[in-house]
């Protein structure tokens, strides 16, 4: 006579995203969880805060945790409260992901990858490969990475492509320690959608200022209504913040155009995002030296 069938294990681990600012770390994790919840711009540094993406799979759960791209270049609070944030992301991981573009390791991919904690698996997330000219390159690349870091695993791949991320998700899986899930099966981040409301608008900020805007802008909410239950009218109310008059007029355009245009284009993918009509109000304040201010940045919601 048999006994009971063993309970099936669980898997679950903390994988912290890392790699220099641009090399797709928030494209891969968007892709790895199935729906956008980091934003993406051409901007460097665009990723501001820890941001959590959940996937589960079968029985593995993969809490994926995308930082701020290390900053090696420039000073101040704002960058300063970002390499906090890769730094307290690496503190309690499980698996990392070391993120750098195929055939491409250069000084500042040396210096987030010495910020790595011992004892964890790494592993090398060679990306945007459909970017080099011959794939058959990066061979010799892959194979002089390891003098840089012992790898537990090196992935070539383009997160732009479903098999390769689906190839990732499962090299990560294996990598998960056994435990019980730390959110349901259908989670996918544990950002409010109020954060993710202020998210969206400074990406569309970004992507139609494009380098005209300097880097010291940020996006707070004023207002978060919903009305009728789920699926109901969100009204939102929202405060672009920048540091002089001139970025004020850049943000408006002529005739309030270009802030129209951001506000049109974040209203419409929060309707994708929140699958409920948006009513989305902006605005344009002025705040000379907040990105240089501690008390500033918490106030925005800056840990």
């Amino acid at each position: 006579m048999t006994g009971p069938a063993p309970a099936a294990t669980t898997r679950c681990g903390l994988v912290a995203i890392v790699g220099r600012p641009n090399v797709g770390k928030s494209t891969l994790l968007n892709a790895l969880v199935g729906q956008k919840i980091s934003i993406t711009s051409a901007k460097a540094q665009t990723t501001r805060h820890r941001i959590t993406g959940i996937r589960t799979v079968g029985d593995a759960q993969a809490v994926f945790v995308d930082t701020p791209g290390f900053q090696t270049r420039h000073g101040g609070a704002l960058h300063r409260h970002m390499n906090r944030t890769v730094r307290a992301a690496l503190a309690d991981v499980d698996v990392v992901l070391f993120v750098c573009e195929a055939g491409r390791f250069g000084p500042e991919d040396a210096q987030v990858l010495a910020l790595l904690p011992a004892g964890k698996p790494v592993l090398l997330v060679a990306n945007k490969l459909d970017a080099l000219r011959r794939r058959d390159d990066v061979l010799p690349w892959l194979q002089a990475m390891p003098q840089h870091h012992p790898f537990a695993e090196y992935v070539p791949m383009s997160a732009t492509r479903t098999a390769d991320v689906e190839r990732l998700f499962a090299v990560v899986a294996h990598h998960l320690p056994e435990g019980p899930w730390l959110h349901d099966a259908d989670a996918l981040t544990d950002r409010s959608e109020r954060f993710l409301a202020a998210e969206l608008v400074r990406e569309k900020l970004f992507r139609l200022t494009g380098d005209e805007l300097p880097y010291g802008c940020t996006v707070t909410i004023d207002r978060f209504d919903e009305a009728g239950g789920e699926g109901g009218l969100r009204r939102i109310a929202a405060t672009i913040v920048v540091e002089r008059e001139a970025h004020k007029g850049m943000v408006l355009g002529a005739g309030g155009e270009r802030l129209k245009r951001i506000g049109s284009e974040a209203r419409q993918e929060l309707e994708r995002l929140l699958g409920a009509k948006v009513f989305l109000e902006l605005w344009v304040k002025v705040r000379s030296g907040w990105a240089d201010d501690e008390a500033h940045l918490r106030s925005y919601g800056y840990e």
